[in-house]
């Protein structure tokens, strides 16, 4: 057995070097995740600073993702559900 490969815990070889790479890989994303959620909350923090609801802009970050028929769909189902609590 060569030192680039050892066993894998499925008791199959597995490429030291290739692995090590990938975990490196996704640990660099994780850090530049970490970084841009920091900045998310930047600029959340600017917004609230400015009178903005966060909250609020959360909520309409959401939306826009949403096709338009499915946030329809979803508003008339919350609409509904409330309708029959009482709540309008």
């Amino acid at each position: 057995m060569s030192e680039e490969r050892g066993e894998g815990m499925g008791g199959g070889q597995v490429a030291a070097e290739e692995l090590r790479l990938l975990i490196e890989r996704a640990e660099r994303l994780e850090e530049e995740k970490k970084g841009i959620s920091d900045d998310i909350k930047d600029v959340m923090l600017e917004a609230k600073s400015r009178g903005y609801d966060a909250k609020a802009i959360r909520r309409i970050m959401a939306i826009r993702k949403k096709k338009r028929e499915e946030y329809q769909e979803e508003e008339a189902m919350v609409e509904t559900y409330m309708q029959a609590l009482g709540m309008l």
